[in-house]
């Protein structure tokens, strides 16, 4: 008996360590970002800071930004990555945790410059427009043809981001084009030059309906920076929104801890943007995560208050199996002790059949030879309900059973009597 006592504990004991050992996620998880030095980067490495807090080591991996990343995630040579508005990935490669933040089209020229704000009507420029293998370069691309600018009419330089502040202030290019965080370093060191201001652009609305996947977004005056005042007048900006994309493979309880980062770092305002906008659970032009996004919209439960992140998701999901489960046991464990009491009855009653047909068979013209071979039937049918092991709950079926078997055979005894 100690024996089957301890196989039996460690047999369990072995069985719960693999469901632990299934259960723990993997403690890296690689995050393509953008350049060095980039919005991605600098964000990539704020997510690095948060998840580090429960062992998980975010390997952040620099490439020329949007469109880098949408190839490395679809190979599945990443986990996460930033992907920009309008940069896709292949069918079933990946999923979207969902909108994170702002990146407005800025267009950054000299002050007093002679550029026509119909962007329609440029002409002759030189225009940075942003690196291959970045989202600024695709989002430049897809303003033209919103536009109506003609693919030759300016000259498009593929200089990185300081590169093209630095070119814009030795009146190398006339326009200096990026979609950006307003957060992002290059980006703060232009807005410190009086010299440079945003461009203006006129019918934006319109723009907007040709560009499906932009926003529109208000900075005011000032808004970006008081000193110089950045920009000088208030500006109605076209706005993209930065989505974080996973691996559809991802570890759920990865998807859960990126999903609350997520919620952690973006749900504030800032210029862009009003407090709660993001994250926004939605994929643009990516099929969102069903768990992200319920996490997103109904908030974590109070398992992750008492729970290491990894358990406290597969709680979540063992409950959401579960429910479905529970609805259709339910109903069987109600019909379950009706069935036992069925059959335990049912070892008695297949009996009754032959104690009747005996009971009918008997009268004046039965003879003595038969009356003795009912009554050692009779007596075998005894035996037999007497040798079924029946729970106490339900022997008294048992009883009355025996208790008509005697009734019968008192009236052999009566016959056999009279035949006397």
């Amino acid at each position: 008996m100690r024996l089957w006592i301890l196989i039996t504990t460690l047999s369990l004991a072995i069985c719960m360590s693999l469901v632990l050992f299934m259960l723990l996620p993997p403690n890296t998880l690689k995050l393509a970002a953008g350049t060095q030095g980039g919005a991605y980067t600098l964000m990539a490495e704020r997510y690095r800071e948060i998840l580090a807090q429960d062992g998980i080591d975010v390997q952040i991996v620099h490439t020329n930004g949007s469109v880098d990343n949408a190839e490395l995630v679809s190979n599945g040579l990443v986990d996460a990555a930033f992907l920009q508005a309008g940069v896709g990935v292949a069918d079933g490669t990946a999923e979207a945790i969902g909108g994170v933040f702002y990146e407005p089209m800025i267009f950054l020229a000299h002050t007093g410059h002679a550029i026509p704000a119909n962007p329609a009507l440029w002409r002759g420029l030189t225009i940075s427009a942003g690196k291959p293998g970045s989202g600024t370069a695709v989002a430049f691309e897809d303003f033209q043809t919103a536009v109506g600018m003609e693919a030759n009419a300016n000259t498009l330089l593929d200089l990185g981001f300081s590169q093209a502040v630095f070119a814009l202030r030795a009146g190398d290019i006339d326009v200096a084009f990026f979609v950006s965080s307003i957060e992002a370093p290059y980006l703060r060191q232009a807005f410190g030059y009086d010299d440079i201001d945003i461009l203006h652009l006129s019918y934006t609305d319109a723009i907007a309906r040709h560009l499906d996947y932009a926003d529109l977004v208000d900075v005011p005056t000032g808004g970006v920076s008081l000193n110089p005042v950045q920009p000088s007048e208030a500006r109605k900006l076209l706005a993209l929104k930065a989505q974080l994309v996973i691996d559809p493979n991802l570890h759920p309880a990865l998807v859960n801890r990126l999903t609350m980062a997520a919620k952690e770092l973006h749900s504030g305002h800032d210029v862009l943007t009003r407090r709660g906008t993001f994250p926004e659970p939605r994929g643009i032009g990516v099929p969102e995560n069903n768990v992200a996004r319920q996490l997103i919209e109904d908030g974590p439960s109070t398992w992750h208050n008492v729970l290491p992140y990894w358990m406290a998701a597969q709680v979540n999901r063992v409950f959401l199996l579960t429910l479905p489960i529970l609805f259709l046991l339910l109903p069987l464990l109600r019909v379950l002790p009706m069935m036992y009491a069925y059959f335990r009855g049912w070892q008695v009653w297949k009996h009754y059949g032959r104690i009747r047909e005996i009971e009918v068979q008997m009268g004046p013209k039965t003879t003595a030879a038969e009356l003795v071979e009912m009554s050692d039937e009779l007596e075998a049918v005894d035996h037999r309900i007497s040798q079924l092991k029946l729970p106490p709950a339900y022997r008294q079926t048992a009883y009355h059973a025996r208790m008509h078997i005697d009734l019968v055979q008192k009236r052999i005894k009566h016959l056999e009597t009279q035949l006397r």
